[in-house]
């Protein structure tokens, strides 16, 4: 038996453009129906066949298509909440406090495992071992940072990697060291990888545990699908998110849609793209393609700004002010990044790079340029991510390009890690140019939206304040590079909307609510485009729908989210009577 949802009550956001006023959203079964004006829903339900009728009044909240978000580790933040989970912490001792009450909970794992803590908690954002051997004297502890671009160890996790004062630096990492050369507890980038084949393999089990938890998580965040932007390694401590996936699509527990990002190792080379189409071509056999797919390549062309690997056009500056002959790494080398884009773009493999410094963002869309010059216009859809640093030259060529500039929004603006580890250390001018997604909208390229979690909240409406505002809520600080940086919100919600759909190559049912589309959809109340810009952040999700069906209602939700469904007679009466 067909059944019919009536959303109404609330304005509408369609994907894109203001709100729809005094409209209703006819739901039949997993899909959108259509859009009517509430002034003929009377009409319309005397005019249903036989079926049940469910009406849900948003009671003036808004109701919006489902939240995608197109940058994320979703399995590898579930997994870390189920272990040593530091990403509530705000200072050393509520860090150090939190992994001695986790090795006090659980004296039989030998193993500490986790992650969470901030840079900005510790003196040049670099924790010390001494700190974990006195709280879990004599374990072995490894913990992933908060933005998973280091690793905090202590001495009984060193010991067992084998790493000593003699260790050289790998290429695309560093040790922290002590006056004697011995490390002293923090590995950036890819010296977090010395750890790789002494710690513990991340279970199967406890994998699929993480993407469950991982999941109900989102869901409640208003988030329907995402791009899990590292699949097929476990690199800096997070674990294989694959295994998870197909195990959850066979079992049918796979609520949201994915798009998997390949992860590309960075000491292999062009013979990864021929895996890579295998691989998307095996999941593609399992005849889910609405809940999983692997088209997407994921690359990382540089590190992060605060542990100074971001690529830089200009050196970083020292402590005093003066240049340094550092630069950042660039993971890839420019020249073999265009060859392996343009193999990809070739392949028909979507491209997703970490793009963070100004350089690696000119590298990557140089890549993207051999690409288009090589194969032709495609629908490849490639998009760069972060993008904290963009030379203002570059900012037209994303359009040229094709390029989607995937924003972190919730990272755009005035906080310790930034202020104290980062802004310091660049160049004269460069704090306006941090984050500029007014340029980007000026310059009509297309915005996707995500939040790299477990690196910041996955909240979308947390996200939508601050790209909105560029300043935290209650905060007095002037807006992150300047007022003309902000979104309106109309924006920033079909970045992470209509934005992200296109990104993951779901736009042709998801993202928008349109006749046709797949019901995946949200209720935030009250409607953020009826607060004062500087308090979207009231805003908070009700319920979630997914296929039509409500996957999750707040406590607090609307009075009918909990209502049986009618007959249509009984709902034309209740309807007429709330028209009347």
């Amino acid at each position: 038996m067909m059944t019919t949802r009536v959303f109404h009550g609330g304005s509408v956001f369609t994907g894109s453009g203001s709100p729809l006023l005094g409209q209703a959203v006819i739901v039949r079964d997993e899909r959108i129906d259509r859009i009517v004006p509430e002034s003929e829903l009377a009409a319309f339900l005397g005019a249903e066949p036989g079926g049940s009728v469910e009406l849900i009044d948003l009671r003036g909240a808004l109701l919006s298509p489902g939240f995608q978000d197109a940058h994320i580790h979703a399995v590898g933040g579930g997994v870390e909440l189920l272990q040593c989970d530091l990403s509530g912490t705000g200072t050393a001792e509520e860090a150090v406090d939190a992994v001695r009450a986790y090795a006090e909970a659980n004296p039989d794992e030998e193993w500490i495992l986790g992650g969470g803590w901030s840079m900005d908690c510790f003196p040049g954002g670099n924790p010390t071992r001494d700190l974990l051997d006195a709280a879990a004297p004599g374990r072995p502890v490894l913990l992933a940072s908060r933005d998973h671009h280091s690793i905090w160890a202590s001495t009984g996790a060193i010991e067992r990697a084998g790493v000593t004062s003699e260790t050289a630096d790998p290429a695309d990492g560093v040790i922290i060291r002590e006056a004697d050369g011995h490390p002293a507890g923090t590995f950036h980038e890819g010296a977090g990888e010395l750890f790789n084949t002494a710690r513990p393999v991340t279970g199967e089990d406890l994998r699929y545990r993480g993407l469950l938890r991982a999941q109900e998580e989102l869901i409640a965040l208003g988030i329907t699908g995402w791009q899990d932007a590292m699949v097929g390694s476990s690199a800096v401590g997070v674990p294989d998110p694959l295994t998870a996936y197909e195990q959850a699509l066979a079992e049918g527990t796979l609520a949201v849609h994915v798009t998997g990002a390949q992860w590309w190792e960075r000491d292999g080379g062009i013979e990864q793209v021929e895996r890579m189409v295998a691989q998307r071509h095996r999941i593609a056999a399992l005849g889910s393609p609405e809940r999983l797919e692997l088209g997407t390549t994921k690359i990382m062309v540089d590190g992060v700004a605060e542990n100074h690997t971001a690529a830089m056009l200009t050196p970083y500056r020292d402590a005093h002010g003066h240049d340094t002959h550092n630069h950042g790494l660039s993971f890839i080398d420019p020249e073999r990044l265009r060859e392996y884009v343009t193999a990809l773009d070739a392949a028909g493999q979507q491209v997703h790079m970490h793009a963070l410094g100004d350089r690696a963002v000119r590298e990557a869309l140089d890549a993207l340029q051999d690409a288009r010059d090589a194969n032709g216009p495609t629908d490849g859809r490639h998009h760069l991510a972060h993008l904290q640093i963009v030379a203002e030259e570059d900012v037209p060529r994303f359009a040229e390009l094709g390029a989607i500039a995937n924003l972190q929004a919730l990272w755009a603006t005035h906080e310790d890690q930034l202020d104290e580890l980062t802004l310091p250390f660049l160049q004269e001018g460069q704090e306006a140019r941090q984050y500029p997604f007014g340029d980007f909208v000026r310059a009509d390229v297309r915005l996707a939206a995500g939040s790299d979690w477990p690196v910041s909240s996955a909240s979308p409406v947390d996200a939508l304040h601050i790209a909105v505002n560029r300043t935290t809520p209650g905060s007095d600080r002037e807006p992150l590079a300047g007022a003309h940086q902000r979104l309106d919100l109309a924006t920033a919600m079909a970045a992470y909307t209509s934005g992200s759909a296109y990104v993951n190559h779901r736009d042709h049912d998801t993202g928008t609510i349109a006749p046709g589309f797949r019901a995946d959809l949200v209720v935030l109340d009250p409607s953020p485009f009826d607060l004062p810009v500087e308090e979207i952040f009231r805003s908070r999700v009700v319920q979630t729908w997914i296929d039509g069906r409500r996957v999750y209602a707040a406590e607090s939700a609307l009075a009918t989210a909990e209502a049986a469904p009618t007959t249509e007679s009984t709902a034309r009466t209740e309807l007429e009577g709330e028209l009347s």
